[in-house]
C-alpha cells in the first residue's frame, strides 16, 4: 500500500481533495453496551490488549487536556460516541507506533533527552537567572499531569522513539510545483455560470391529490410519519453540593481548624521606605558608575552626620522622579514590589535606620525605614464563616468520596428500583415524562447529558427496565436512571398525519414538475439558446460557492469545459432543478510569490501526511490491529463488523 502511494500520484491528488476538505463520520452507539466491564478488550494489537477501563481513562484524560485548552468549550460535545471512538482509534495508533518501534529497534539517547527537555517552553520558564532548574516547581509541573519526573521523562523518551517511525517520512515527503499547481489549479477553478431556477412552489397550484393518492402515498412512505420514541423516567442525582447541605460542622473542629491555619491567613509584613536615587544604568560605563557612586557616598556621609535632612536631600539630589518631591517617600510595600538588592536591604533595617549605598540596575539608592507594618492576625470570629465554608467543602468532599461508591455499588446491585437508594442516602426521586433520545439543544441537568440520555435508552433500560449505570456528568456529580414506560417509535395512523402526508405529496409532485419543466428547458436552450432566460453571470469556484447549492456548484465544475457555452442540469430534490449554463473558466487567482510558495508547502505536508497515513494503515495489517467495538454504519445506524475497523 505505501508503494501505491509512491508510485500512483495522480490517484493520490483526488485523495488530498478530501484532506483538503475533511469530514466529520457520524457513528452510532449501538454495540457499545457490551464493553461496559473495565476489564473487557475492545482492540488489540500486536498481541497487546486495550481494555474498556484504559479507554475510559485516556477519554477523561482527553476530555480534561481540550477543557484546559478551550474553556469555554460544551463539554457534552467532547463525551460524544463520536469523540470517545475518535479516542479509541487514537490509542490503537499510538500502540501500532510503540510496536513499531520495538521492532525497529529506535531508541532515544540521554543527550537527545537532554536537548528535548532543555527545549521545553514550560520547563525553560522553570529556571533560574543563573540557569539552574527549580526542582520543586518542576515536581510540581509533572504531578499536575499525575507522573513524577522519571515517569514524565520516560514519557518522553517514548514519544521521541515512536516519533522515529514516521519522521523520515514527514521529512522526505516532496511535492513539485506542477503537481502542486495541477491538484489546486483543478480545486480552485472558477467558471463563470449563469442559472435559471424551476421552484416546486411555482408548480404548487397545478398539483391536485385524491384522497386515494393521499392514502397511496401514505401505505408506501409509512416510515416518513414515525412517531418519536420517548419514556418517562425517574433519576437520581449525587453531587457535592447536596452532601454539603447534610455536613454541619461543630465548633470544636472549627476552633482546631482556626489554630492549625491561623499564620495562612495572615497579611505580609509591609515596610515603608524613603530614598535618594543617583542614576547609573546597568550598562553604563565604569568611570560614569563610579562617579554616581561617590556622589552617593557623599550624601551619605552628609546623612550619617544629620540624618533629620534626608526629606530635604532627597527633594534636592534625588534623580527618582516619582518619589524625590516627596522627600523620598516610598510608601507601604511587601516583599516582592521591589528590586532584589532594594527589597533585602529595606527588610533588614530597624525603624529609622538609613542603609548603606545600595547598588540596583537602577543606580545607587539610599534607604531610609520608616515604618513597619506588621503581619495581622484576623481573629478567630472574623475568620469563622470562612473557616466554616472550607471545612464544610472538606467534609462533604470526604463523604461524597464515600457515598459515591455506594451510589455506584447500590444502582447495580439492586436494578429493578432506586427507592431503596434514595431513601438509603436521602436523595430526591426526580421523574421526567416523554423525554427521548437526542437532548432538546441547551438542555441542561442530567437530561442534557448525551451520555446519560443514551443509557438511559439502551435495551438494559428500556425492555429490561434496569438502573442505568452510575455516570458521572460532570466533577463530583453521579447520575443513574431507570425507565417508567417506553414507547417505541411507531408509524402513526393516517387520520392523524393526514394534512402532513397531503403537504409532503404535494411537494414531491411540485418538484417532479418543476424537474420536467427544468429538463425540457435544458433540451430546448442546448438546441437553441437564443430563448433562454437565464440570471446574471456569477463566478463560481469550491472554496467561493455565491450561497449556492454544494451539488449546483459541484456539477457546474464537473462539466467538460472543452466546447464552451456548456449546459447541465441539476436536481436539487424537494427544491426544484436548475439549469446551469458554463460560459468560461477562469484560472486560479495568484496574488504573489510568497503566497505560491506558502501554498506548495501546505500541499507538500498534505502529500506527507497522506504517505504516512498509508504507512500506518500497512503497519496495522502487519501488527494485526483490530477494534473490538462494532463501528456503526452511518446510513443505517447498524453495527458494522468491528473487523473493518481494524
Amino acid at each position: 500500500m505505501f508503494d501505491f502511494v509512491r508510485n500512483n500520484t495522480k490517484i493520490m491528488m483526488g485523495l488530498l481533495f478530501l484532506l483538503i476538505i475533511p469530514s466529520f463520520v457520524m457513528f452510532g452507539i449501538d454495540g457499545y453496551s457490551r464493553f461496559k466491564d473495565q476489564g473487557a478488550t475492545v482492540a488489540q494489537v500486536d498481541g497487546i490488549k486495550i481494555t474498556q477501563g484504559e479507554w475510559d481513562n485516556a477519554h477523561k484524560r482527553e476530555i480534561e487536556r481540550i477543557r484546559v485548552s478551550i474553556p469555554n468549550i460544551d463539554v457534552k460535545l467532547l463525551d460524544s460516541p463520536e469523540a470517545r471512538y475518535a479516542t479509541l482509534e487514537r490509542l490503537v495508533r499510538e500502540q501500532v507506533l510503540v510496536a513499531a518501534t520495538k521492532k525497529l529497534h529506535l531508541t532515544t539517547s540521554d543527550a537527545r533527552l537532554a536537548r528535548e527537555l532543555q527545549q521545553n517552553q514550560t520547563i525553560a520558564s522553570l529556571r533560574s537567572a543563573d540557569g539552574k532548574l527549580d526542582m520543586d516547581r518542576y515536581r510540581q509541573l509533572v504531578a499536575s499531569q499525575g507522573m513524577t519526573p522519571e515517569m514524565f521523562e520516560a514519557q518522553v523518551r517514548s514519544d521521541l522513539s515512536t516519533r522515529q517511525v514516521t519522521q523520515g517520512l514527514q521529512n522526505s515527503a516532496l511535492a513539485s510545483p506542477a503537481q502542486t499547481n495541477s491538484a489546486l489549479n483543478a480545486y480552485f477553478q472558477r467558471r463563470e455560470i449563469q442559472i435559471q431556477s424551476f421552484s416546486p412552489s411555482e408548480f404548487l397550484s397545478k398539483v391536485q391529490v385524491t384522497d386515494e393518492d393521499i392514502k397511496a402515498f401514505y401505505q408506501s412512505n409509512g416510515k416518513r410519519f414515525k412517531s418519536a420514541e420517548s419514556a418517562d423516567v425517574e433519576y437520581l442525582v449525587l453531587d457535592l453540593d447536596s452532601v454539603r447541605q447534610t455536613v454541619t460542622v461543630n465548633e470544636a473542629d472549627l476552633k482546631t481548624y482556626y489554630e492549625q491555619n491561623a499564620q495562612k491567613t495572615a497579611t505580609q509584613e509591609e515596610r515603608r521606605a524613603s530614598h535618594i536615587l543617583i542614576n547609573a544604568a546597568k550598562d553604563a560605563p565604569a568611570a560614569e558608575k563610579e562617579k554616581a557612586k561617590a556622589k552617593a557616598q557623599a550624601l551619605l556621609a552628609d546623612l550619617r552626620k544629620k540624618p533629620a535632612s534626608f526629606a530635604e536631600l532627597a527633594k534636592q539630589n534625588s534623580q527618582d522622579a516619582g518619589s524625590a518631591s516627596k522627600g523620598g517617600d516610598l510608601d507601604f510595600f511587601p516583599r516582592g514590589a521591589m528590586v532584589k538588592p532594594f527589597e533585602d536591604a529595606a527588610f533588614a533595617l530597624k525603624k529609622s535606620e538609613i542603609s548603606e549605598v545600595i547598588e540596583s540596575d537602577f543606580g545607587y539608592h539610599i534607604i531610609l525605614l520608616t515604618d513597619i507594618k506588621a503581619p495581622k492576625i484576623k481573629s478567630y470570629e472574623e475568620m469563622r464563616p470562612q473557616l466554616e465554608a472550607d471545612l464544610q467543602k472538606q467534609q462533604a468532599q470526604r463523604k461524597y468520596a464515600e457515598l459515591a461508591e455506594t451510589f455506584t455499588n447500590s444502582v447495580y446491585e439492586q436494578s429493578d428500583s432506586l427507592k431503596p437508594v434514595a431513601e438509603r442516602l436521602k436523595l430526591t426521586l426526580q421523574k421526567a415524562a416523554q423525554i427521548s433520545r437526542n437532548p432538546a439543544p441547551g438542555s441542561k441537568g442530567p437530561l442534557g447529558n448525551a451520555k446519560f440520555v443514551q443509557a438511559l435508552f439502551s435495551e438494559d433500560a428500556t425492555v429490561k427496565h434496569r438502573n442505568t449505570e452510575a455516570i458521572e456528568i460532570a466533577p463530583n456529580t453521579l447520575v443513574s436512571g431507570r425507565v417508567v414506560t417506553y414507547t417505541p417509535a411507531k408509524i402513526r395512523p393516517l387520520d392523524e398525519v393526514k394534512n402532513q402526508v397531503r403537504q409532503q405529496l404535494e411537494q414531491e409532485r411540485a418538484a417532479a414538475l418543476a424537474r420536467e419543466q427544468g429538463q425540457a428547458r435544458l433540451t430546448a436552450w442546448r438546441s437553441n439558446a437564443e430563448g433562454a432566460r437565464l440570471g446574471n453571470a456569477l463566478t463560481v469556484s469550491r472554496d467561493q460557492s455565491q450561497n449556492l447549492s454544494p451539488e449546483l456548484v459541484d456539477t457546474a465544475l464537473r462539466v467538460s469545459a472543452s466546447t464552451l457555452p456548456a449546459w447541465t442540469g441539476v436536481d436539487l430534490g424537494d427544491k426544484g432543478y436548475a439549469v446551469v449554463r458554463v460560459n468560461k473558466v477562469l484560472s486560479r487567482e495568484l496574488d504573489n510569490k510568497d503566497k505560491e510558495l506558502q501554498a506548495q508547502q501546505q500541499f507538500t505536508q498534505l502529500w506527507a501526511s497522506a504517505e504516512i497515513q498509508a504507512y500506518l494503515a500497512q503497519l496495522k495489517q502487519q501488527l494485526k490491529a483490530e477494534i473490538l467495538v462494532p463501528k456503526p454504519d452511518k446510513a443505517s445506524g447498524k453495527s458494522q463488523d468491528p473487523a473493518e475497523n481494524s
